[in-house]
C-alpha cells in the first residue's frame, strides 16, 4: 500500500524578541506580539494557527504510524524538525502551532516526540529569526500507511 501524505504551507514573519533557546518546545503564533520570556517561539504573524490545517491533514496526523516533518525555511536556510502524531491531537488552538519533544498533548500540539525543540535550532537560522523582515515559510507534511 502506498504512503499517504498531507502538505500544509505557513508563511509567517520573525521578531526581534526571538531567541529560540526553550529545551522541550517550540512555537509558531498568529500573534505579532512576542515578550522575551517566550522562548520557544520561533516564529510570529502566522498566517495559520494549529485549527487552520486542513480536515485531511488532521486526520492523517492522528494515527498511529503517522510521521509529522517540519521545515522552517528563511533566508535560504533550511532546518527539518520530525516527530510523530497522536490519536489524541485536538489542532483546536486558533492562535498557535507547537512542536514538542515530550509526549504532551493539548490543543496547541502539532506534534510529540519531536527530534529538536527551539534550542536545537541552528544559531545562524535563530539570527534571522530575530529581523521582522524575515520571512518564515514553514512546510509541515504528514506521512502515514
Amino acid at each position: 500500500m502506498e504512503m499517504r501524505r498531507v502538505r500544509e504551507i505557513i508563511i509567517a514573519h520573525g521578531h526581534e524578541n526571538i531567541r529560540a533557546l526553550h529545551p522541550s518546545t517550540m512555537e509558531i503564533t498568529t500573534s505579532e506580539r512576542l515578550t522575551p520570556r517566550g522562548d520557544c517561539i520561533i516564529a510570529v504573524g502566522a498566517d495559520k494557527a494549529i485549527c487552520d490545517l486542513s480536515q485531511e491533514f488532521k486526520e492523517l496526523a492522528r494515527r498511529m504510524d503517522a510521521t509529522i516533518i517540519v521545515r522552517i525555511i528563511a533566508g535560504g536556510i533550511m532546518e527539518e524538525v520530525i516527530g510523530k502524531g497522536h490519536p489524541n491531537l485536538t489542532f483546536e488552538d486558533d492562535e498557535s502551532i507547537v512542536i514538542r519533544k515530550s509526549g504532551y498533548l493539548c490543543p496547541r500540539t502539532l506534534m510529540i516526540k519531536a527530534n529538536k525543540a527551539a534550542r536545537d535550532l541552528r544559531r545562524d537560522l535563530v539570527n534571522l529569526l530575530r529581523s521582522k523582515e524575515t520571512i518564515v515559510r514553514v512546510e509541515i507534511e504528514v506521512l502515514a500507511d
